[in-house]
């Protein structure tokens, strides 16, 4: 399963995020989301705050578009790494947010055996497959909403990819094998991140970078402040324009080594098909006069390092 994708990164340099949130999603046909049943996916690893987790106001400006577009059925969906799930979604905000805008909560630890689907291990670096949630095969659209960190364990990044490892079930009702235990320690950790994509579609990927972590992560690090939207139809675009982006600050020796489009999690998800192959493939587009310089700068470092 592969995304009909363009390669456009629309990006907009802003202060309000529910401005900026409008701003890349009007370069979308939304309207082609009415009466459509809508999986979201945010990122709540941990209750840390933003660049940790899914900024409430982004999430609320996302999901309050998606229902002004005429989404019939908006289901959101998390598993957290670090931390119990639905404690994460209670102290972030998010199960309250729920009540009060009238979207669906499924908290992944919670769901049912009938609720997942094997993947099985052929082509993948995965020693048993892995179970992801119907929830994300069974609706018409696919929203996810990333953050811009690094991450310390094994990782590098975590951006738009890896934000998918949130989908994949840790242990499934009546198993006892622990798959997240598998990923952290593999040695093909980041391989088996990009793996997770090729299995399930993303119709459109937001950023919230106005703030970012440029070391440690994924919970805590040293914060810069890019002040960036960015919204895109491709996984590997979004990631590869993060990866831009951490560069432009100074990172860590795992993000700034090498060409961009051969770091592990980007190359094996391009070699999938999961999105563009190459950074020629890809087209950075600013949406207001404050973002042209900075888009400028990252169409550079992926012309020279992609």
């Amino acid at each position: 399963m592969t995304n009909n994708v363009d390669g456009k990164v629309f990006v907009v340099k802003v202060d309000d995020r529910k401005y900026g949130l409008r701003t890349v999603l009007d370069q979308f046909h939304i309207d082609e989301y009415s009466g459509k049943k809508v999986a979201l996916k945010a990122n709540y690893n941990s209750a840390d705050p933003f660049p940790a987790s899914t900024h409430s106001d982004t999430l609320e400006a996302l999901v309050s578009q998606l229902r002004e577009a005429g989404a019939k059925e908006l289901t959101f969906a998390e598993r957290s790494g670090m931390g119990n799930t639905r404690d994460v979604l209670m102290q972030t905000g998010v199960l309250e947010l729920s009540r009060r805008l009238g979207f669906k909560v499924v908290v992944l630890d919670e769901l049912g055996r009938e609720g997942w689907v094997k993947i099985e291990k052929k082509g993948t670096h995965w020693l048993r497959g892995f179970f992801i949630p119907k929830i994300f095969l069974e609706a018409d659209k696919v929203v996810q909403t990333c953050c811009l960190k690094t991450h310390r364990f094994g990782g590098h990044f975590t951006i738009s990819l890896k934000n998918s490892v949130g989908l994949v079930a840790k242990k499934v009702p009546g198993g006892l094998y622990d798959y997240m235990w598998e990923l952290h320690e593999s040695p093909y950790q980041r391989l088996m991140i990009a793996e997770i994509n090729r299995y399930y579609n993303v119709d459109l990927v937001v950023m919230d970078a106005l703030r970012a972590f440029v070391n440690k992560g994924p919970e805590e690090g040293d914060i810069v402040e890019p002040n960036l939207i960015l919204a895109s139809r491709d996984r590997i675009a979004m990631d590869a324009v993060g990866v831009a982006i951490l560069r432009s600050y100074g990172s860590t020796e795992n993000v700034m080594r090498g060409r961009i489009f051969e770091l592990d999690q980007i190359r094996r998800a391009a070699d999938l098909g999961v999105g563009v192959k190459s950074a020629s493939e890809m087209e950075l587009v600013s949406l207001n006069k404050e973002s042209q310089s900075i888009t400028k700068k990252l169409q550079d470092i992926l012309k020279r390092e992609g």
